[in-house]
C-alpha cells in the first residue's frame, strides 16, 4: 500500500468511526416527540411542562420554580378534564423548585394535559397546558 492509499483509508476509517459514534447519540437523544411549554405563574414563579409518548403511555413532567426553598405547594395533573394525579410538594434547594413525573394512559386522539399548582401560604397559582 502506498502513502496516498494509506492516508485515504485512514481518513475513511475516521469518518466512519465518527459517524457510528455520533448517530446513536443523536437517535437516542430522545425528546424528539416531546411537547414542551413554559410560562409564568400569578406571581414571580415559573412553570414548565413536558409530555412525550413512552412505550404506549404518556410521560408527563412538570416543574414549579419559585427560587425559594421550603415553600409548600399543592399540585395536580388533569388529563382530558379528569384529575390523573395530585399531591403536595415542598420546594427544595438549591434552586427552590420541585418537579413531578407521571406515566399516564395514552387515550385515543389528542391528549390535553394541564399542570396546576398552588402555593399554600401565598396563594400564588400556576397553570400550564400541553396537547400531545
Amino acid at each position: 500500500m502506498n502513502i496516498k492509499t494509506s492516508l485515504v483509508a485512514a481518513t475513511s476509517l475516521v469518518v466512519v468511526a465518527t459517524a457510528l459514534g455520533v448517530a446513536p447519540a443523536q437517535a437516542s437523544g430522545g425528546g424528539g416527540d416531546a411537547v414542551r411549554r413554559s410560562g409564568n405563574c400569578s406571581g414571580s414563579t415559573n412553570w414548565k411542562l413536558k409530555a412525550k409518548p413512552d412505550d404506549g403511555r404518556i410521560e408527563v413532567e412538570g416543574e414549579i420554580d419559585s427560587n425559594r426553598v421550603g415553600q409548600t405547594w399543592t399540585w395536580r395533573i388533569v388529563h382530558n378534564g379528569s384529575v390523573s394525579a395530585k399531591g403536595s410538594k415542598v420546594t427544595q434547594g438549591p434552586s427552590g423548585s420541585f418537579s413531578v413525573e407521571r406515566h399516564l394512559v395514552n387515550l385515543a386522539g389528542a391528549d390535553r394535559l394541564v399542570l396546576r399548582a398552588k402555593n399554600l401560604k401565598s396563594g400564588e397559582t400556576c397553570r400550564g397546558a400541553v396537547t400531545i
